[in-house]
């Protein structure tokens, strides 16, 4: 029996010639990743277990974003932890306030991951990089301490399922509609620890951007990975950012799949998935009145800029409703600086939005939009777990930008084809 994309990739940093579900290999690493929240545990391992030096300062990365610019004391003293620890371990790829951006999305835009990599971050939402077309998952802090370490890391070979993209997404259908789909109908743990792979003549019409948020919740359906095939897609988007040899593994044509899916874009209607699991996957046929207080478009899974431009389309001429706070976060500063020059952000600030430097903030609870008791937030980020976003009583709606952004206009959830 053949192997999945996930499968080769193991194999290759294994090396082994073939691997198997369920096989425990232990795979050379790519690429370590931390942030301000998760390093400081792993520094502390690290220093504990007596460990001096990395094992590559060209390959670990510690990316300040989550409470970043320093919410508090104690925000400040985790930044000032990694920053020591990065000083003197002579990282390259270290990223402060002002040069950072929202980690999964700024690693993919500087090239420092490539097709066919074996990545590890202590960060559940690494499997980002499987847009790309690499191994890419999150681990414990622990784990990121071993990586940094060793270049190791032990893994238990996931099985997959498959996912055949066919079609070209309606107007005002994004990614994030598709991926809300996609864990409504086989629910949070309809993946647990598989490989979600994603192929088919439809991934011609999805944009970097678009497989960046797709791969991005695919540990919202419990996976150990989601993982794109690469195509002329990925190759442009990798040309003259990865400046170092990569290898594309494909999957074999008898590659054994636990099931698989065919999702037909041009299908796919705008989707909200309601409180307070990802899963709760509803379409407008069957969202009522859900009036808002806030509306969040950023994060790792849509603050890039075709997700702000989206937004700005809806936003454009209009303004934020009443009683209604919207915040806009580009996900980096290459991002921001662009929403700049192309006039995007005096659209948000005309219709009377907040426009933040990069951060996570909100999305976890951090701060820049934190929920107050009863409050509801639409919102472009990935999870909406019971207090995700401040109080345990306030309730997180998730949403495309342009789902968001209408919301944001009317006050309460609506699509875009209500004001458009």
């Amino acid at each position: 029996m053949g192997m999945t994309m996930t499968q080769k990739i193991l194999a290759a940093h294994a090396g082994l010639a073939e691997v198997k579900a369920g096989q425990l290999i232990m795979a050379d690493l790519d690429f370590v990743l931390g942030n301000d929240i998760t390093s400081p545990v792993a520094i502390n391992e690290f220093n504990k277990a007596g460990f001096t030096e990395v094992f590559d300062k060209e390959k670990v990365t510690m990316v300040m974003d989550h409470f970043a610019p320093n919410k508090d004391i104690k925000a400040a003293a985790q930044c000032k932890q990694c920053r020591e620890f990065c000083g003197a371990q002579q990282i390259t790829h270290f990223y402060d306030v002002g040069k950072m951006g929202i980690e999964h999305a700024l690693l993919p835009e500087k090239g420092l991951v490539a097709p066919g990599d074996c990545i590890i971050g202590a960060d559940s939402h690494t499997c980002t990089y499987g847009a790309l077309g690499a191994f890419s998952t999150g681990v414990g802090s622990t784990d990121m301490c071993a990586g940094m370490a060793k270049g190791k890391a032990w893994f238990k070979v996931p099985s997959a399922i498959k996912f055949n993209i066919t079609g070209k997404l309606p107007k005002y259908s994004a990614a994030k509609d598709v991926i809300l789909h996609i864990i409504g109908k086989i629910g949070v743990d309809g993946a647990l620890y598989r490989s979600m792979e994603f192929s088919g003549e439809g991934l011609k019409n999805l944009t970097m951007e678009d497989r960046l948020c797709m791969a991005n919740m695919a540990i919202e359906a419990g996976a150990k990975n989601g993982i794109f095939a690469v195509d002329e897609v990925t190759l442009e988007y990798v040309k003259g950012r990865v400046n170092r040899e990569f290898k594309v593994f494909e999957a074999d044509p008898d590659a054994e799949y636990d099931e698989v899916y065919d999702i037909d874009l041009s299908q796919i209607k705008p989707t909200v998935a309601f409180p307070h699991l990802p899963e709760n996957a509803k379409t407008f046929d069957e969202i009522g009145d859900v009036k808002i207080d806030q509306s969040v478009i950023g994060s790792c899974t849509n603050g890039r800029i075709e997700d702000l431009r989206a937004a700005a389309e809806i936003l454009k001429g209009r303004k934020i409703a009443d009683g209604v706070r919207c915040i806009v976060i580009p996900a980096t500063q290459a991002v921001y600086r662009q929403a700049m020059d192309e006039g995007l952000l005096a659209i948000f600030i005309d219709a009377g939005c907040a426009v933040s430097t990069p951060t996570c903030g909100p999305c976890l609870g951090g701060y820049m939009g934190i929920l107050a008791k009863g409050e509801r937030s639409i919102a472009t980020t990935n999870r909406n777990f019971v207090g995700r976003m401040g109080h345990p009583e306030s309730e997180v709606y998730l949403a495309s930008p342009y789902v968001a952004a209408a919301s944001a206009v009317t006050g309460k959830i609506s699509q875009p084809s209500e004001i458009m």
